[in-house]
């Protein structure tokens, strides 16, 4: 059984601006199969944040004032999204994020599809991965793409069994 590659992405941000990225995770799956990981610190815009961002993901400005900006780090990961399948959980967020970090540095944006374990679900990454025995350090953009990666994995698999039942 031959399952579809796919790159799964998270992204924390410094304030409520989705261009404030101040960190990324990656997990690249090909077969089922992690194959690349991409996991990285960037320093927001002017290196601002929100406390209440903080208190979410535990980055602070000292964490990121000599991390990369992300127009220096989306060149190296930039394969693992165009003309990908790519899984976020809430999507709509990760993308927007994506997306606002491209246009704010003036960067050409990628296509690719778009996968969203949440509406998959329904539910959200903590009680998932809480249910699935996956391991999730919450709000670690790593740990959210890794255990995204897992949830879509699982609905491949699932997708791929036959279907039973009668038509009578």
């Amino acid at each position: 059984m031959q399952l579809e590659s796919f790159s799964a992405l998270d992204f924390e941000t410094a304030t409520w601006d989705p261009s404030s990225v101040c960190q990324v995770g990656i997990v690249r799956m090909e077969n089922g199969k992690i194959v690349e990981s991409f996991n990285e610190l960037i320093q927001p815009p002017k290196n601002t944040y929100f406390y209440r961002n903080i208190e979410v993901h535990g980055i602070q400005p000292q964490d990121t004032e000599n991390a990369p900006l992300f127009e220096e780090v989306w060149f190296r990961f930039r394969h693992l999204i165009e003309d990908q399948v790519v899984v976020a959980h809430n999507a709509g967020f990760d993308v927007n994020c994506l997306r606002s970090s491209l246009a704010y540095y003036d960067i050409a944006q990628p296509d690719f599809e778009v996968r969203c374990t949440r509406v998959i679900y329904r539910r959200g990454l903590a009680y998932l991965s809480k249910k699935y025995k996956i391991e999730l350090n919450h709000h670690d953009a790593y740990s959210d793409a890794h255990a995204c990666a897992q949830l879509y994995l699982l609905h491949l698999k699932r997708q791929a069994l036959p279907k039973t039942g009668s038509l009578f």
